[in-house]
């Protein structure tokens, strides 16, 4: 795993850290891009790892692309040709889109500082959003003439609404963790130094669940969005009967009867 990207798990809950302030995280080059998708991968095949939390080292989540690289036309915006900037979005950064939306496991992004264009992004790539009281959010691409080019246009209408995301998309404009929150961007926010507490705090809620019920109700919710109810049904009864004959099943109902704690072994 690169140092641009820090890997580090604990009692079921992996923290990602972009660890690259001198760029404010940004998340267009290759070795990120590489490390994210990696650690998405290394997530999905852990059965141990039960909630993912993503965020920023510094004063930022992600400043999204590397404004530097556009200008010089160098990492994935090089390329005179469109077909060459076409390719570089689908071999670069749109890679992360899909590697986030296949992360098997709940999601967290404690939002600390700036998420900008393809950091904002990212954070609605991730299930839950928490902010310090200092994040800023900004779908900030028009600014320099472009589009969200990472998918940002099919994730941030479904967080906060077509026409927040139309308002955000068309000017640019920058807002504050509050504002954030009143258009259902976030779901809470905290002092700065509360953050990371604030995070764990949720993700402990998630973790002591059962891992396979965890896996199964996110896919359903995914399925949801874009399935019609009679197939969701359909996949629901064949998951519940899954889900069933599990052995965590079998002690959760066994520890609500006797009133004790269950202990889940993610089987």
């Amino acid at each position: 795993m690169t140092d641009k990207l820090l890997f580090e798990k604990k009692d079921h809950i992996v923290t990602l850290t972009i660890n690259d302030p001198d760029t404010r995280n940004a998340i267009s080059d290759n070795e990120i891009i590489d490390a994210i998708v990696d650690a998405v991968k290394r997530v999905n095949e852990d059965y141990d790892a039960r909630c993912v939390i993503l965020t920023g080292a510094g004063k930022a989540f992600s400043s999204g692309g590397n404004v530097k690289n556009m200008q010089n036309r160098s990492s994935m915006f090089g390329g005179e040709s469109g077909y060459e900037v076409r390719m570089g979005y689908l071999r670069g950064i749109q890679r992360i889109p899909m590697a986030m939306y296949e992360l098997e496991v709940p999601s967290i992004a404690a939002v600390n500082g700036f998420a900008i264009g393809a950091g904002c992004d990212l954070a609605c790539m991730c299930d839950m959003r928490i902010a310090g009281r200092s994040a800023k959010f900004a779908e900030s691409f028009v600014k320099v003439g472009i589009i969200p080019g990472d998918g940002g246009a099919w994730f941030v209408p479904r967080v906060i609404g077509q026409s927040n995301a139309m308002m955000m998309a068309f000017t640019g404009d920058q807002y504050d963790a509050e504002d954030a929150l009143r258009m259902g961007l976030v779901s809470k926010v905290v002092d700065d130094d509360k953050l990371m507490d604030e995070a764990l705090a949720l993700a402990r809620k998630i973790v002591v669940n059962p891992p396979y019920a965890l896996r199964m109700g996110k896919r359903l919710i995914r399925e949801g969005m874009r399935t019609e109810l009679s197939t969701l049904l359909d996949m629901s009864a064949s998951m519940q009967a899954l889900a069933h004959q599990t052995e965590d099943h079998k002690e959760a109902v066994a520890a609500f009867v006797e009133k004790r704690k269950p202990v889940f072994k993610g089987r």
